[in-house]
């Protein structure tokens, strides 16, 4: 499971501009089942989203095709981690430690 932290680098205007296909391509995703939640931070300063993926290089892949960086708005700072206790309603994605 990772944590994808995203951080704008732009004005908040700027943002806004790319807003609706940074969603589209949220919900490309959320429908595929690699992301189960996200949101804005608040501060507004960015934005996290809690994703599901077999390895890190394609959660890198993901989040550089994110339009918000191919427009140059923001970064992402992604952490790992193995899932081992959960809610019920996540049952599905908890990990063993090796």
């Amino acid at each position: 499971m990772f944590v994808l932290e995203l951080t704008y680098t732009a004005p908040v205007s700027a943002v806004d501009q790319e807003m609706e296909a940074h969603v589209t391509w949220l919900d490309q995703l959320f429908a595929q089942g690699v992301f189960i939640a996200s949101g804005r931070k608040n501060p507004r300063d960015g934005g996290v989203i809690l994703a599901v993926a077999d390895d890190r290089a394609t959660i890198e892949e993901i989040a550089a095709s994110d339009p918000f960086v191919t427009a140059e708005v923001c970064e992402y700072r992604i952490t790992e981690f193995i899932a081992t206790k959960t809610a019920p309603e996540l049952a599905p994605y908890r990990q063993q430690l090796p």
